[in-house]
């Protein structure tokens, strides 16, 4: 909130004003308006300090990039951005941001924590701007299948920012599977190193402490319910930890690794899943975990598929991937195992197929890698999707986020009906949506 109180019913009405302008802008889609505009797409970024930062940069570096506004909580996030893209003018709402510029603005850039991904995604797509947005897509399943409605309304042009879905190691493992390398695949393990609760490393909160000069703690928090600030605990980076605004490592790594198993799979949307970890609080998510999903069969798979994913330095059995002796599975990454051999994909690594006699005389398929962020850029100079849009990475963080889910009530089944949008036990059913702070709601399409 402002800290000038006299200020306070102006900039209400300002707001309220802006959602009503915003919410009238999605007649015209914006790919028509920019392309009948200029050659030239006008961005926004909304964080632009830590991966911000890397995907600000990133889309900068396209030549038909133009950036109108950045937008952070933090001033003193702006130094880096204002070094390299000089001029630019600063907000530090980003529904000002958005009803400022209005058509001047094509698209935005959404690099905040999880917790506003989806309500700045959904005002951006309601204003008919094309959104990249970093991953997880969004801190809730609700959110994730909301905003893959949206972009389907709105007709804009979505991304994810799991940039190494566009990185060749990926895409060179994705066709391996595709073209039945391996064989079928009977069942997926997918891992990594870090855990719920490393960056923060504890599972209460702190003590309150004074916000630092320059930071607007209010519209930090955006969303979520209000809490003190503390030092070294949530802004700028270990927000991860924290159940209100991050989702832990799953949701930290889980759209980064399960990505290639979904892309070769086919996979949609689970049927049940389970989870185990040695417990946790409501405030902070698990350390080591695992995670089991069941999906139906695809076309690439040999039946139902299951899914085992671990966090926290666990690992699969390093005898499951068929390896020589003496050597070990990566720090972190994904086991297929198919019916004529296995295939490991390191994150990020080229793919490795075992028995290793049994493949030698097969090559790599012929794939380069590209930019993640231009992808993007060039898609919506185009006027089309992209293969990473919402479309694809709602499912995707569903999938991650009922894991999250599952990891708040281990031990126990849950079966899921994506199409009913309910799991099998009511506690499931709560938690996968949340209360949002007045101001921040993210409302159903």
């Amino acid at each position: 909130m402002p800290t000038n109180p006299r200020n306070l019913l102006p900039r209400r009405r300002f707001l309220a004003h802006s959602a009503a302008v915003l919410s009238t802008t999605l007649a015209a889609p914006a790919v028509l308006r920019a392309a009948s505009r200029r050659k030239q797409l006008h961005v926004a970024a909304i964080g632009v300090n830590g991966m911000g930062w890397a995907d600000l940069s990133n889309v900068g570096s396209h030549a038909a990039v133009k950036f109108v506004g950045f937008c952070d909580i933090d001033q003193q996030a702006f130094t880096k951005a204002d070094a390299a893209f000089p001029g630019v003018k600063h907000f530090v709402d980003y529904r000002e941001m958005l009803a400022t510029l209005s058509e001047g603005l094509d698209a935005v850039i959404v690099s905040t924590p999880d917790h506003m991904h989806a309500p700045v995604a959904m005002l951006a797509m309601q204003a008919g701007k094309h959104v990249y947005c970093q991953k997880p897509l969004t801190h809730t399943v609700w959110e994730a299948r909301q905003l893959q409605l949206m972009a389907a309304k709105a007709g804009v042009t979505t991304q994810m920012g799991n940039q190494i879905h566009s990185a060749r190691e990926y895409r060179v493992g994705v066709q391996l599977i595709r073209s039945g390398a391996i064989g079928k695949v009977r069942e997926v393990h997918s891992w990594v190193g870090v855990q719920g609760r490393q960056y923060c490393n504890r599972t209460d909160r702190p003590p309150q402490a004074p916000v630092p000069a320059g930071v607007n703690w209010d519209l930090w928090l955006g969303a979520a319910p209000v809490r003190p600030f503390a030092a070294d605990c949530y802004h700028p980076f270990k927000w991860r930890d924290w159940q209100a605004f991050g989702s832990g490592a799953l949701g930290d790594f889980g759209c980064h690794i399960l990505d290639p198993v979904f892309g070769a799979l086919g996979l949609k949307h689970p049927d049940s899943l389970i989870a185990e970890n040695a417990g946790t609080t409501e405030e902070v998510w698990p350390g080591p975990e695992t995670v089991t999903w069941q999906f139906p069969g695809t076309d690439f798979t040999t039946g139902p598929l299951k899914i085992i994913w671990r966090d926290g330095g666990l690992k699969p059995p390093v005898e499951l991937a068929g390896m020589p002796a003496g050597q070990d599975l990566p720090a972190a990454g994904s086991l297929f195992l198919g019916e004529h051999g296995t295939m490991i994909l390191p994150h990020v690594g080229m793919p490795q197929l075992y028995p290793a006699d049994r493949f030698q005389n097969i090559a790599m398929p012929d794939l380069q890698g590209s930019s993640h962020w231009h992808d993007w850029v060039d898609a919506v100079l185009a006027g089309r999707k992209t293969t990473d849009g919402f479309d694809y990475a709602g499912p995707l963080t569903e999938t991650v986020q009922l894991g999250n889910i599952a990891a708040r009530l281990p031990g126990q089944q849950i079966a899921w009906n994506a199409t009913a949008f309910e799991c099998s036990l009511p506690a499931a059913t709560k938690l996968l949506t949340k209360d949002y702070r007045s101001g921040f709601e993210v409302k159903a399409v």
